[in-house]
C-alpha cells in the first residue's frame, strides 16, 4: 500500500494511493497514521479493505509527513561509497549516527525556507525507513520484520553550520523544512529488497545525483539492528540511511542552493518530491 496524509499543515487527512493512482480518503476507517496504525496488524487491516469503496479525493491537495507525530528523525552519514569518495573521507567501520530535529519536517513538495544567514545549503536524496514497532536490541536477520515501510527523504544540509561551526553535525541538519518526506509511505511488502532501489536527484532540471541503494556500505537491516542496540526505535520514527555521491559541497566548483531553485527527489517505487526554495523572511 501507499499510505498518505493530505491537507493544511496541521489537519491533515489519512488516505491511500490506490492501484489506478488516484488518493482516496481513509478517514471514516482511521482518525491518521499515528504509531498504533502502522503496526503489522494494523495495517493488514488496512489492506484488506476495499479501496474503490473509500471516497476519492478531489483536486490537487498538499501532501503532509506520511506519518504523524514522530518521535526521532534519525540519520546516518556517509553511508554509500562514491560519496565516502567524493568528500575524500574514509568510509566508515560503523554507521555515523546523528539526529535531525523532528521540526525540521515537512511535505515532500513543500517550500525549502533556507536558514536566516545560510551560505552553504545543500541536498541529499535518502532512502527513509519508518519504525512500525518497537525495537530494542534485535538482530540484523530480523531488523527488516520491524519496519513498517520506505518512504522518499531529502536529508537538507547547512554545511558552513555542520562542518565550519563547530563538530556536531545537528545544527546543520536540523533546519526548520529540512526533511520533506514522502510522497507516501509504501509498506514493505511492496518493496521486496530494499537494497536495490535506483535513487536520483535534480537541481532545476540538472541531474545531481544518480544512484542505486546497493551501494551502500551498511544495509537497511543492518542500520535498524544496530540502531536498536544504542536507543530504543519507536514505530513512526524515521531513519535517512545516507545519500549517493553528487552534492553541491563535493563539486568543483562547489553549488548551492539559492531562492528560486527547484529540487526534484525521487526513488524508484517510492515517489517523487518537488521543492521551491524560498529566502527566509527574516533575512534582510
Amino acid at each position: 500500500m501507499k499510505l498518505v496524509r493530505y491537507g493544511q499543515l496541521g489537519a491533515e487527512k489519512p488516505g491511500l494511493i490506490d492501484k489506478d493512482g488516484t488518493l482516496r480518503d481513509l478517514s471514516s476507517v482511521i482518525a491518521d497514521f499515528t504509531a498504533d496504525q502502522i503496526s503489522d496488524e494494523s495495517l493488514g487491516k488496512l489492506a484488506k479493505i476495499d479501496q474503490a469503496s473509500l471516497p476519492l479525493v478531489p483536486g490537487n491537495p498538499r501532501l503532509g509527513v506520511p506519518v504523524a507525530f514522530v518521535s526521532k528523525y534519525i540519520a546516518i552519514g556517509l553511508n554509500y561509497t562514491d560519496h565516502a569518495e567524493e568528500t575524500k573521507l574514509r568510509a566508515p567501520k560503523e554507521p555515523i549516527v546523528f539526529m535531525k530535529a523532528v521540526s525540521c519536517l515537512c511535505g515532500p513538495n513543500d517550500d525549502i525556507v533556507l536558514p536566516l544567514d545560510s551560505k552553504k545549503t545543500d541536498w541529499e536524496v535518502e532512502l527513509g525507513i519508518v519504525i512500525g514497532k518497537k525495537a530494542q536490541y534485535i538482530s540484523e536477520e530480523e531488523a527488516l520484520d520491524y519496519v513498517a515501510g520506505y518512504c522518499t527523504t531529502n536529508d537538507l544540509s547547512e554545511r558552513e553550520f555542520q562542518i565550519e561551526r563547530g563538530t556536531q553535525w545537528d545544527k546543520g541538519k536540523g533546519c526548520d523544512t529540512f526533511g520533506p518526506v514522502g510522497p507516501w509511505l509504501v509498506t514493505r511488502d511492496e518493496i521486496a529488497d530494499p537494497q536495490a532501489l535506483d535513487v536520483w536527484l535534480d537541481v532545476n532540471g540538472q541531474r545531481m545525483q544518480n544512484g542505486n541503494t546497493k551501494n551502500m556500505i551498511f544495509s537497511c537491516a543492518k542500520i535498524v539492528s544496530y540502531l536498536s542496540h544504542f536507543m530504543t526505535l519507536m514505530p513512526g520514527d524515521i531513519i535517512a540511511t545516507g545519500t549517493p555521491a553528487g552534492v553541491g559541497l563535493a563539486r568543483d566548483p562547489q553549488i548551492f542552493l539559492k531562492p528560486g531553485d527547484v529540487v526534484t527527489v525521487g526513488i524508484q517505487g517510492l515517489g517523487e518530491q518537488k521543492q521551491v526554495v524560498t529566502a527566509n523572511p527574516r533575512q534582510k
